[in-house]
């Protein structure tokens, strides 16, 4: 089984098929990656990698920003 981080980038890319990568440092939200729309599966596909549901009342934009930063705040990996 892949990487958690490798799922959710591929959940990303399903969704956007005219991108082929995304590199982990991209801003996802300025660049439109992950919308309102899709935000509660987003948040669902998250919590079902992780193992531990979300707080949705202490929610960070600033969370969701990178792949780097999702992992790093949800799926339990530290950056070096």
């Amino acid at each position: 089984m892949s990487r958690p981080v490798t799922q959710v980038k591929e959940w990303i890319l399903r969704r956007h098929p005219d991108r082929s990568d995304i590199p982990a440092d991209l801003d996802l939200i300025e660049n439109r990656l992950i919308d309102s729309l899709a935000f509660a599966e987003f948040l669902f596909l998250l919590e079902e990698l992780s193992g531990r549901s979300i707080d949705r009342d202490n929610l960070q934009v600033d969370d969701f920003r990178t792949l780097t930063s999702i992992e790093e705040k949800f799926l339990g990996v530290v950056a070096r």
